[in-house]
């Protein structure tokens, strides 16, 4: 039986949200149809539009976008990504989120998404072992250590290094920009560490979390490592990703993440997760 094509709607138009949108348009158009793209730089909507050869896609507003879309993808990772992400659930629209961090201490953006019945699509984003720690849980975890290794230059524009003093261009050995626990390291790196806010969401344990950000002029990609333990054993997993070629900040493996997360939910087909 053929299915309605779902309207898929882009919210950030960088790296990420480009990247998911060739997926969408190449991979998943048995599926799905790009119909409205959303960035605060128009010219990026403007730009990804005319390389996909889409016409009348862009939006010069959020409220054009949800209009005109009933599935949404977040790619912005700003200071008001909480609104955006209230706003299109207000409406009653589908959505998956790629700033997760943003997710956390939120706990009406996930009752907004049950009220108006919303699925909430949330990629495991650079980090492995996701679905192993949400079985883990069932059992209790006693303890998870998020290590998390970039190039300096993945940290280029943080604000807190900015206040700090940090010269990142003087960093000549490993060093540790940052220990701690989850909500702090969020709201100091929120362009860098959304996988602790997975991991917290995925676990059930944000307490008990520790979080690690070192960084060195001798890293070439981005790697994240988790250690977690508890009655059901031991779970160590680490993944050094490439780095997404657009956005040193990112890993290639979190627009991976993403691509698949829309590709299981449109073919229903979910292993894993």
């Amino acid at each position: 039986m053929k299915t309605k094509k779902r309207k898929i709607g882009i919210v950030g138009c960088g790296a990420i949200g480009s990247g998911i949108a060739r997926f969408v348009e190449k991979d998943l158009k048995n599926h799905c149809q790009l119909t409205a793209f959303y960035d605060i730089d128009y010219t990026r909507a403007s730009r990804l539009a005319k390389e996909l050869r889409l016409k009348k896609v862009c939006q010069d507003s959020l409220r054009g976008l949800i209009q005109t879309c009933d599935f949404v993808v977040e790619a912005v990772n700003a200071e008001n990504t909480g609104s955006i992400l209230r706003e299109v659930l207000k409406e009653g629209k589908d959505m998956m989120v790629m700033s997760v961090g943003k997710l956390l201490n939120a706990e009406d953006i996930f009752r907004l998404a049950q009220e108006n019945h919303c699925h909430l699509l949330l990629p495991s984003g650079a980090v492995a072992g996701i679905d192993a720690l949400k079985a883990a849980s069932l059992a209790g975890i006693d303890k998870i250590t998020l290590t998390s290794r970039k190039p300096p230059r993945g940290f280029s524009g943080n604000r807190y290094l900015l206040k700090k003093n940090i010269d990142l261009s003087k960093i000549k050995k490993e060093t540790v920009l940052f220990e701690g626990d989850v909500d702090t390291a969020v709201r100091l790196f929120p362009q860098n560490i959304n996988v602790a806010a997975t991991l917290a969401l995925a676990s059930g344990v944000k307490k008990k979390i520790r979080v690690c950000i070192i960084t060195s002029p001798e890293y070439k990609n981005n790697s994240h490592e988790i250690e977690a333990a508890g009655p059901f054993g031991r779970i160590t997993t680490r993944a050094d990703n490439v780095i997404c070629p657009d956005n040193p900040k990112t890993s290639y493996l979190a627009v991976l993440s993403g691509m698949q997360t829309l590709k299981q939910f449109f073919s229903g087909i979910c292993v894993g997760t």
